[in-house]
């Protein structure tokens, strides 16, 4: 499925339920909400986009504390599951989705290399996790990261 379609298909489920959602993003600079908002319509159940690019926004917009950045990297699932938190509670919404990588070309390393995204999705009741290496350019990297945050977050509040 593209971004496209899945928006509307994201769409549908959170008007279902009345709920709304927010996004935290680094790597992917406001990809995910640009994607979202393209939607007519989507200001019934998008509700704010964090784009915390820095460590400091990180840790002022979401709370992130400055000790989990230390002792896992900003590219982390620990980092990504604290800004998804964040975002979520900090927004008032009921599902959250947070994006933290490393798009490339450069500031890769041999542990984390060009292409590590890590992903957090959380709801009232649950926040998962997960890491995924992509291959490609920039753009692709960031295209990938998008549709793969918004297939996962489907999956997980059709079950």
């Amino acid at each position: 499925m593209n971004a496209s379609a899945l928006t509307k298909t994201l769409s549908q489920i959170l008007l279902s339920k009345n709920w709304t959602i927010a996004l935290a993003e680094s790597c992917t600079g406001g990809l995910v909400c640009a994607t979202l908002t393209e939607l007519a319509g989507s200001s019934e159940w998008f509700e704010r986009g964090y784009i915390t690019y820095s460590n400091e926004a990180k840790a002022e917009c979401l709370d992130v504390p400055f000790q989990l950045i230390e002792s896992h990297g900003a590219v982390s699932e620990e980092v990504a599951k604290a800004m998804a938190v964040g975002a979520r509670i900090n927004s008032g919404s009921n599902v959250s989705i947070s994006i933290t990588g490393i798009a490339g070309p450069t500031g890769g390393s041999a542990e984390k290399p060009v292409g590590t995204i890590c992903f957090g999705w959380s709801t009232e009741n649950q926040t998962v996790t997960k890491t995924m290496l992509f291959d490609g350019d920039r753009q692709g990297i960031r295209q990938q990261a998008t549709e793969f945050a918004l297939t996962e977050l489907i999956a997980l509040l059709r079950s």
